[in-house]
């Protein structure tokens, strides 16, 4: 009888023990889990990412490779790729040169901080007007959209990119349906639109692009937008 109690006490410390180490795992990896996105690895080889630069007159570009990066623009680049953090927060990486491991540099920053750069840049340039970002296409323009029907624009652009807000600015006046993809929110759009730029022999490295029926415009330009739709079918 002696025995027997003994053996349910050990078996009994045995269960809370064991139930005490695992609770300890669990909580370990839910305060893993809830640290954030690891920092991308960025390296002159990156590939599936996308960065954006500022020039020297405060306009925002975006290259798919580091060498195509500038070097008078690698000291404040952002770069996107699939496990971007969520929020306001970004990814900024400096290009200028890589650590022993042949790494570049990351940190997060915020959207306020890339497009503070660039004013500085632009002196006393237009602050840019940043819209809401969204990872799904969304219809735009004076016509309401209604089923069946296809847009006749696809602007490939970002939520902090001026030049993409002002051609859709512009296409709403001339009431053409269009539709706006975010290329860093949305993967798909990315990919489609760097497909969309191999098919035409065309380079990227500047937002907006510009899908008019078939015709790539790179940058937007009212005066190229018009004589575009003009000659759309």
């Amino acid at each position: 009888m002696i025995r027997t109690s003994r053996r349910r006490a050990l078996q009994y410390l045995l269960v809370v023990s064991l139930a005490s180490h695992l609770g300890c795992k669990r909580s370990g990896a839910t305060s893993s889990e809830s640290s954030g996105p690891a920092l991308p690895e960025v390296t002159a080889e990156s590939q599936g990412l996308l960065f954006t630069w500022i020039d020297d007159v405060g306009e925002f570009h975006v290259e798919q490779r580091v060498a195509d990066v500038p070097e008078a623009a690698r000291e404040l680049v952002r770069v996107a790729g699939p496990n971007d953090p969520a929020g306001d927060a970004i990814f900024l990486v400096d290009l200028r040169k890589p650590g022993p491991d042949g790494r570049f540099p990351v940190r997060t920053g915020t959207r306020l901080e890339l497009e503070a750069a660039a004013l500085a840049r632009r002196g006393t340039g237009p602050a840019l007007t940043a819209a809401p970002a969204s990872a799904q296409p969304r219809p735009s323009g004076d016509v309401p959209p209604s089923a069946g029907t296809t847009a006749a624009v696809i602007i490939y652009g970002a939520s902090w990119c001026g030049p993409c807000h002002q051609a859709a600015a512009h296409f709403k006046r001339r009431g053409v349906r269009f539709v706006e993809k975010d290329i860093e929110e949305d993967a798909d759009a990315a990919r489609e639109m760097r497909a969309k730029l191999a098919k035409a022999g065309m380079r990227g490295g500047s937002i907006p692009v510009i899908d008019v029926r078939g015709k790539l415009l790179l940058g937007f330009s009212a005066a190229a937008v018009d004589a575009a739709l003009a000659a759309a079918p």
